[in-house]
């Protein structure tokens, strides 16, 4: 089998790259900023403009003390956020003493055909210096052909002075377009962070 080769002089001629070509850029298209909310959502730019949408969390802060982090979907612009989930969910933690750690799979924590909000992350603590950061992807909400495939990494610093990283995978069982997506602690408010979604191109 022949192997094609570029030189570096042919590289260096091609000045744009067609549009069609997915860059793997993120786009910024929403930013929602909590005080003391019940939840943060984004109702809108979520549509077929990108096949793939990236939520980051910066310093998520709950109010209340030893709380999950979570999230649902919705087909109907917000209306209602009950998408039926399938996921699975594992965590790494190890405390600030040094003489607790573990790598786990959290069967407490993962949906069988749940309309359930979904754990991103366990246990977050309340004090002064305590959130937690990550981001979750969310692919091709748009189709109205296949599941909606989501894969999501968390590290929270928990109540018990431990760091914990979530890594969480599944779908939302539904055919229909995803359209909106919600946030919330499941317990009090989110007292604090920012939730920036972008679009990747």
């Amino acid at each position: 089998m022949a192997l094609i080769s570029v030189s570096n002089n042919a590289l260096q001629n091609i000045t744009a790259v067609p549009a069609s070509i997915p860059s793997g850029a993120l786009v910024l298209l929403s930013t929602q900023t909590a005080s003391s909310s019940a939840s943060l959502s984004f109702t809108s730019g979520i549509d077929s403009t990108y096949d793939s949408y990236v939520f980051k969390f910066i310093d998520i802060h709950p109010q209340t003390d030893n709380v999950n982090f979570q999230f649902n979907l919705s087909t109907d612009g917000g209306s209602n956020y009950n998408v039926t989930k399938t996921t699975t969910f594992f965590r790494a933690g190890h405390n600030e003493a040094g003489t607790d750690s573990g790598l786990e799979y959290a069967t407490s924590s993962d949906l069988a055909q749940s309309t359930s909000y979904q754990n991103l992350n366990e246990q977050v603590g309340a004090d002064g210096d305590q959130s937690l950061s990550g981001t979750l992807q969310l692919f091709n909400p748009s189709s109205t052909t296949y599941v909606k495939h989501f894969i999501s990494v968390v590290n929270s610093y928990r109540y018990n002075n431990q760091t914990q990283q979530a890594f969480v995978a599944g779908y939302g069982n539904t055919t229909s377009a995803i359209n909106a997506i919600r946030f919330i602690v499941s317990s009090g408010n989110i007292d604090d962070g920012i939730i920036k979604m972008y679009g990747v191109k």
